[in-house]
């Protein structure tokens, strides 16, 4: 019986692993369908490569940008520019919301607040963040933090103000303190809404840093986005953005990857 079991499991995971490579495949196909007709329209003349630009093209950009040693220079600060502002971000939003939920007071005091701030555009921000911490890096790290945070600040709270009301009640059956609560209890039911705003985190911080980027720089990937489009180079435009779709797509990846381990570590 447990054969006969384990062989239809064993058939049932080679028919998703089948589909999940089905999908995989469709996908690629669909992604080499739409370059190789972008490329056959440009040559047709039927779109215009001067507004559209074409995979040829942008390739030729790429290959410039490497050939000329301009490109990881323009990656990596872009990178460490969003990598730090995630960071900062998710690391200073989880001790707010873990504040704010200690303190019921200060919580109700904050929340209009926070409300307001989330609905604010950021980028209006943008001249006053440049006076108070100048142009450059810091005002693109600050810029980022500020587009994410907030996010994360309500998500987390929420989160934690929502734990199930009975085993917060157990908890004080046993005499546990606010800081056992929180650690023994609040933390661990978390998880999956922590690994929730790292993952939305990601874009957030992608976003803020190329805002900071069109606001000041004078290297990064927004940077060249801008520049491209000042001088019309729209290959350079379109290449820098393929550029960075795919940074983000690996960043999300790396954070999907960190919840899976946790995940598989905790269940």
């Amino acid at each position: 019986m447990k054969k006969e079991h384990s062989k239809e499991y064993q058939k049932y995971l080679n028919r998703q692993k089948g589909v999940t490579i089905g999908i995989t495949a469709i996908q690629i196909g669909i992604l080499i369908l739409f370059v190789a007709l972008w490329q056959v329209l440009t040559d047709a003349k039927v779109m215009d490569s001067f507004i559209v630009s074409s995979p040829k093209k942008m390739y030729e950009v790429l290959v410039t940008l490497i050939s000329g040693g301009e490109l990881w220079h323009h990656v990596w600060t872009t990178l460490y520019e969003t990598i730090l502002s995630f960071l900062l971000s998710t690391i200073i939003g989880t001790m707010v919301a873990i504040v704010l939920w200690f303190s019921a007071t200060l919580r109700r005091v904050i929340e209009p607040y926070l409300v307001v701030l989330n609905a604010l555009p950021k980028i209006a921000l943008g001249p006053i963040i440049i006076i108070w911490v100048g142009a450059g890096t810091k005002a693109i790290v600050v810029m980022g933090v500020l587009i994410s945070v907030i996010i994360t600040i309500i998500n987390t709270l929420t989160g934690f103000i929502n734990v199930d009301k009975e085993k917060l009640l157990l908890m004080k059956t046993l005499n546990a303190n606010k800081f056992q609560t929180l650690t023994k209890l609040v933390l661990p039911a978390n998880i999956p809404t922590i690994m929730a705003c790292l993952k939305i985190n990601v874009g957030l911080s992608w976003v803020g840093t190329i805002m900071g980027e069109y606001i000041s720089s004078k290297a990064g990937l927004g940077y060249l986005i801008i520049y491209g489009g000042q001088v019309f180079n729209l290959s350079l435009v379109m290449c820098s953005t393929v550029i960075l779709c795919l940074l983000a797509a690996v960043m999300y990846a790396i954070v999907a990857l960190l919840e899976h381990l946790v995940k598989r570590k905790l269940g």
